[in-house]
């Protein structure tokens, strides 16, 4: 019988005047992967912030098993600037300690490439104070996973990991024995982990069984029956339930629900893009060409990023572009949009970029572009244009366009000053999109993104006819906007990938084995006992932990019997749970004479 480690009895919390959570009750058990989806600004941190205790609810209260050692890597570390990254990883341990540790191994190549960090100029004595963000954020969540913990509690775990880093981590968390709560707008990475799903909206939170595929079909079929959400909301799913019933490979071989009930909510769906059609009126938007690269060079500095490079973009070509860090994504894409804003005037290092002359670029860089604070958002479009051409006959006015973005018509007078980091990037994209672009580049579209919001952002791009290049580390967005991928895998050549991102990362893996030095046989072997003795202990120590909390559940049970002497009814009840936790106790006891026999 899994323990309990964390209840949430009746909890309220209340900022102003709007109520975030409203008499929420739930729990985590031992081996739970729960996955917190929602929109943004609908409280899943602070959810999790008062399951942690780091906050406290307005009513309601949370309890903590005794002796749970929970860790938190929440979205803003608690690192100390003056601290090597070695002090804060490995903390105090010899070289030929931690060396020998194979979860720190494990933890350090995994997130840094290398236990020399080579991403960083001083390795592990590298200063932490000078990091940029997304490099502490690494350290810290290498520093909670080296760490024995019964629970971990994640927010935006995969922020500022590549395509590579948040594949080790879905594989390290599937391995671990902690229980998971984790917050994430990763859908590929929720179906990869997560077990369970909790879907925070206003003030409710919806329990589901299963990763999110499984949750996307039992939200649609729960909508369909209770008829609860407005037509354009169900649409939404069911248009997502059909990609992910259709588009991909079969996410979850366990489906918690009835396929039928899956099945018949699809039926009428169409796929979400008609490929070829989209082609022939992209066509006539941009011509034959659109960008043609001969023999084409890129450098950031001294260093060579790509290498006699010829490819072109075709009318209607949807690419997701994926690689390393550094190995030359977005300076690809910075020579394109240079070429094209100069009528191919401004040519990289070598080698020449046609473009074609009906090209009309939209680039949504990283960066948020500035608005003018005090515009209201409908007005920071409408300066735009007041109505945009989706194509296909459909026409939609801004006022429009902002609701399917998510800015109700309240929404729509608020101070652009006033939006969140994630509202300002939906707008950034909404007003790329009322300029009727026909070739998009989308550098990191995901970031501060909501799943509602990207499920919306795919909607519209499902029927949008033009070229496209999509650099993501949302693999669920790649593949469910794009139809080729490409990859450049940091040898300064650009490589197309039939089987997508699964080739990518087999392609990068064998990389990483190539130039990684064969162990010698016998090290080799004397690393795999170690291994196996390290497992074989950390299996005992939790064993004996969880014996002492079945005695401790003993002792109580045995005290409720005498203070209920005279109610048999009871008495009988807390027998059966005695008798089963008896039960539950000889088979540890069992499982521990065998693993203390082979130590």
């Amino acid at each position: 019988m899994a323990v309990n480690l964390v209840n949430v009895e009746a909890v309220s919390k209340v900022y102003g005047t709007r109520t975030l959570l409203d008499a929420v009750s739930l729990g985590v058990s031992e081996g739970d992967r729960i996955g917190v989806v929602g929109r943004n600004g609908d409280g899943k941190t602070t959810l999790i912030r008062i399951l942690t205790k780091l906050e406290e609810p307005d009513t309601g209260r949370v309890t903590h098993t005794g002796g749970s050692r929970i860790g938190v890597l929440t979205q803003h570390d608690s690192l100390d600037p003056a601290a090597t990254v070695r002090h804060e990883i490995i903390g105090d341990l010899a070289d030929h300690e931690w060396a020998g540790n194979a979860k720190i191994r494990d933890v350090l190549t995994g997130l840094f490439g290398g236990l020399d960090l080579p991403g960083f100029d001083q390795g592990l004595d590298t200063v932490i104070g000078p990091l940029s963000g997304g490099e502490r954020r690494r350290i810290a969540l290498a520093k909670l996973l080296v760490a024995e913990q019964d629970m971990l509690v994640l927010d935006e775990p995969t922020n500022h990991l590549d395509v590579e880093g948040i594949a080790w981590l879905a594989r390290h968390l599937q391995e671990r024995r902690s229980a998971l709560v984790c917050v994430t707008h990763d859908r590929w990475f929720l179906d990869q982990v997560c077990t369970r799903m909790w879907d925070v909206q206003r003030g409710e939170v919806h329990e589901y069984e299963g990763g999110y595929s499984d949750y996307v079909f039992a939200r649609a079929e729960r909508e369909r029956i209770a008829a609860t959400e407005e037509a354009k909301r169900q649409n939404l799913i069911r248009k997502e339930l059909a990609w992910l019933r259709r588009g991909a490979p079969a996410r979850t071989s366990k489906p918690r629900f009835r396929i039928e009930a899956a099945n018949e909510l699809i039926a009428d769906v169409p796929p979400p893009r008609d490929r070829s059609e989209l082609m022939r009126f992209a066509g006539s938007r941009l011509g034959k060409t659109v960008f043609e690269l001969e023999n084409v060079s890129v450098q950031a500095g001294p260093k060579l990023l790509l290498k006699h490079l010829t490819w072109q973009l075709g009318p209607g070509d949807r690419i997701g572009l994926v690689g390393v860090n550094g190995a030359g994504k977005t300076s690809l894409l910075r020579a394109l949009a240079e070429a094209a804003r100069t009528q191919g005037e401004s040519q990289p290092a070598a080698g020449t970029i046609t473009v074609g002359r009906t090209v009309k670029l939209a680039y949504l860089s990283q960066e948020v572009g500035e608005l003018d604070p005090s515009l209201r958002v409908l007005e920071a479009v409408q300066r735009v244009r007041d109505r945009v051409d989706l194509g296909k006959g459909r026409e939609m006015t801004a006022g429009q366009l902002c609701e399917q973005f998510g800015f109700t018509k309240d929404k729509q007078w608020t101070p652009v000053g006033d939006l969140s980091g994630g509202e300002r990037r939906r707008l950034q994209i909404l007003r790329l999109l009322m300029d009727e672009p026909n070739v998009l580049f989308l550098d990191e579209p995901t970031n501060d993104l909501d799943i509602e919001t990207l499920t919306q952002l795919e909607d519209l791009l499902d029927g949008w006819p033009g070229s496209m290049i999509v650099i993501s580390h949302d693999r669920f967005f790649i593949e469910r906007t794009t139809d080729t991928v490409m990859a450049l895998l940091g040898d300064a050549t650009l490589r197309m990938l039939p089987r997508g991102l699964d080739e990518y990362l087999e392609r990068r893996q064998k990389m990483v084995e190539a130039a990684a030095p064969a162990p010698a046989p016998a090290a080799a072997a004397k690393e795999k006992s170690a291994g196996d003795a390290r497992a074989t202990k950390k299996e005992l120590q939790k064993i004996e932990r969880q014996l002492n909390k079945l005695a401790d559940r003993e002792t109580h049970l045995h005290a409720q019997i005498a203070d209920h002497a005279t109610d048999f009814e009871k008495v009988a009840r807390l027998d059966a749970e005695l008798r089963e936790l008896m039960a539950e106790r000889d088979d540890l006891e069992m499982r521990w004479l065998e693993l203390a026999e082979d130590a």
